[in-house]
């Protein structure tokens, strides 16, 4: 009760913040601004007093204060102006999100509630597919977080501040302090951005599109993005194969055990198939919303600062003095640093690319628009290019402010400590066309350039160069936006894993799916006298969504065990009975109850998530290795890393030689179950 209270608190005062200051934008969008604006501040506001007094029950108490005043302000700087009213054309739009946003919204609580601790009779808790990998990451952010001094340090790595952007984590953590079981506490505000997504997009489709029903288009061309994959599974599909089904033989036809390899393989859908069919563009529900959790709450909050970007200086914005827009533009874009780092490049990139377009365009207006006499004072208008610089410079200035801390007290800490990898996996470089590439060079490509790309996007990919041949400026200035975040994703690499680079790709993405649905209003007009154009249509409509039907499919199938009854008892155990500030010693193994379920530290994790953050574990690896062969002679792994418990379970048996009497000699058993046995670090007679 506590915590769903205390996040209608939040939404409440987002809604009321976005009514004061931007009462002229429609209803359904202030809805979603508002709640969007909600949990930002609910993310913010109590990990800024978890600096003073933890990551506490007391920071989220203090944390009401600052919400108070951020919402007086608002009502104090108000414009007062009447709240635009329903309308039909907002009839329009909410017909449309019932058609887009409530059933993918739906889709999405289910697929939430499957993969991310499910509870199954027996006491395991199980996930889906594209969850497995990277779920116990999240889980051990959101544990360990509870009653964190701040700045928090990795569980995962103790001693290193978390640089890894953990304010969407943070927010599960929040619900979890206040009684909520993990699994709601992941899942509830999981569904919860999730739907704002769908809601941001169609919303800005509607601002940026210029039909009715691109605004739909708009959004099923990016969230049910896929491509010509499906073409490698069917090809040579005819006839009949022998495969094992129902613990026997079974002649079956070979289009049908295509798809059961589909829905029972792991990662052979049409979307994600690196080898051998170099399929690299993953629908964005199944692969990048759901598993990505940093990267959902990115989203959340990036789509309504595109909004807000593009209405405060597009020609589409309401008229009147933009400044308190732009002034919530920076502020909103200054907080996307710890929420999610590629959000806030995707946005500082789009924006450098539209202030480039604008000043261009305004310039090249007032040449052909404005000849003075000599001597002639000229009038600023709106189109004047240092108004519009003006404003970019307010917006940019205020998310400068906000985001420099963050960026160089959190997202830059690394590069300046020691334990990075080599420099050459750890910074930035060129790297030629993304993950088409082997080694970031023209010579290294898997793909020619052109058609990886074709067969990724599919027809929309074709369908976006066809359209930049026309002379439309709403659609040239989208792409203006987009144009600097692929030119950063086809020729930097970020951080070690390049396939990440996809994190700007899909946001490039988004703003030119606005141009593709445009496109297809314009020739979907001009194909009105052919008798074929329903057939057209339903055939582009299966060639385009054939793809990401069939990985949803498959991921709401999918069902992988994480954590068995043993392990969710030891992790309990560790919870529940231990000190919140202990160090325990285990193996690196990625599903670790310790870390996840218990919150506690250990003394190093799994390299499938920190190599990536750029930490060096080789010295913690070996350290674990000789400290299991001979604990008697290897005590100062102990006092390195100020080790309080030792496990040993089934993983650690299976991956080092375990001397476990001499466990038993130095240290006392403090819990004991079929999976695992943990020792309190202390002398056996001292208990």
């Amino acid at each position: 009760m506590i915590a769903t209270l205390y996040l209608a608190v939040y939404i409440l005062c987002g809604l009321f913040i976005v009514r004061c200051l931007l009462p002229r934008q429609i209803v359904l969008t202030r809805a979603w601004l508002g709640a969007s604006l909600g949990l930002l501040m609910m993310m913010w506001l109590p990990a800024l007093m978890a600096f003073a007094v933890d990551f506490t029950m007391a920071a989220h108490g203090l944390a009401l204060l600052p919400l108070a005043g951020l919402t007086g302000g608002a009502f104090l700087l108000r414009d007062k102006r009447s709240a635009k009213g329903w309308d039909a054309a907002e009839k329009t739009l909410a017909r449309q999100m019932l058609t887009v946003v409530l059933p993918l919204t739906l889709l999405s609580g289910y697929l939430q509630f499957t993969h991310y601790v499910r509870i199954a009779a027996d006491g395991s808790w199980w996930g889906g597919q594209s969850t497995y990998g990277d779920l116990a990451m999240h889980m051990s952010f959101v544990t360990s977080l509870k009653n964190a001094s701040f700045p928090p340090e990795y569980a995962l790595f103790p001693g290193q501040q978390l640089s890894y952007p953990f304010l969407t984590d943070s927010l599960s953590t929040s619900f979890y302090l206040m009684g909520w079981p993990l699994q709601l506490s992941m899942t509830i505000p999981g569904t919860l951005m999730m739907a704002l997504c769908y809601m941001g997009v169609m919303c800005l489709a509607r601002q940026l599109t210029a039909g009715k029903r691109t605004v739909i288009l708009a959004a099923l061309l990016f969230f049910l993005n896929g491509g010509l994959g499906f073409i490698y599974d069917f090809d040579l599909a005819g006839g009949t194969e022998t495969v094992w089904m129902n613990g026997e033989w079974t002649e079956t036809p070979t289009l049908w055990a295509r798809i059961r390899n589909i829905l029972n393989g792991y990662y052979m859908t049409p979307t994600n198939q690196p080898t051998p069919n170099n399929l690299r563009w993953s629908n964005v529900i199944a692969d990048l919303m759901l598993p990505q959790r940093t990267l959902l709450g990115g989203w959340c909050m990036v789509i309504p600062c595109f909004y807000l970007l593009f209405t405060a200086f597009g020609p589409r914005r309401e008229e009147g003095n933009p400044a308190r827009q732009v002034a919530l533009l920076g502020v909103w874009g200054g907080a996307l640093p710890l929420i999610h780092t590629h959000s806030f490049v995707a946005l500082a990139l789009c924006s450098a690319g539209l202030l480039i377009y604008d000043l261009c365009h305004a310039v090249m207006e007032l040449i052909r628009t404005r000849s003075p006499q000599e001597g002639e004072a000229t009038e600023l208008r709106q189109e004047d290019p240092f108004a519009a610089l003006g404003w970019y410079l307010l917006y940019g200035g205020v998310a400068c402010v906000l985001s420099l801390p963050q960026l160089f007290g959190f997202t830059f800490n690394q590069v300046f400590q020691e334990g990075m990898q080599d420099a050459q996996n750890s910074f930035i470089e060129i790297w030629f066309n993304w993950v088409n590439s082997s080694d970031g060079t023209l010579s290294g490509m898997i793909d020619g350039y052109g058609w990886f790309y074709v067969k990724n996007i599919g027809l929309p990919f074709l369908m976006l160069i066809f359209a930049l041949f026309e002379r439309n400026p709403r659609w040239r200035r989208l792409f203006a936006g987009a144009l600097p975040i692929i030119l950063a994703g086809e020729f930097i690499r970020f951080q070690p894993n390049i396939y990440d680079n996809n994190k700007l790709l899909y946001l490039a993405w988004l703003l030119c799916a606005m141009i593709v649905a445009d496109w297809c209003r314009v020739l979907w007009g001009k194909l009105r006298d052919f008798r074929a154009r329903p057939f057209i249509a339903a055939l582009a409509a299966v060639t385009i969504f054939l793809s990401a039907g069939l990985t949803l499919w498959r991921e709401c199938v999918s069902d992988y065990q994480l954590f068995s009854a043993g392990a969710v008892q030891v992790g309990e155990f560790v919870r529940d009975e231990t000190e919140e500030d202990a160090v325990f010693l285990t193996g690196v193994h990625h599903l670790n109850p310790v870390a996840s379920i218990g919150g506690r530290k250990i003394v190093c994790g799994p390299d499938l998530w920190l190599y990536y953050h750029g930490l060096d574990t080789s010295v913690r690896k070996d350290d674990i290795r000789r400290f299991y062969a001979d604990p008697a002679g290897n005590q100062d792994v102990i006092e390195a890393y100020g080790v309080d418990y030792v496990v040993v379970s089934s993983y650690e048996r299976n991956d080092y030689t375990v001397n476990t009497a001499a466990l038993d000699a130095l240290y006392t058993r403090v819990y004991q179950n079929g999976e695992a046995t943990i020792w309190r670090v202390a002398p056996a007679g001292e208990e």
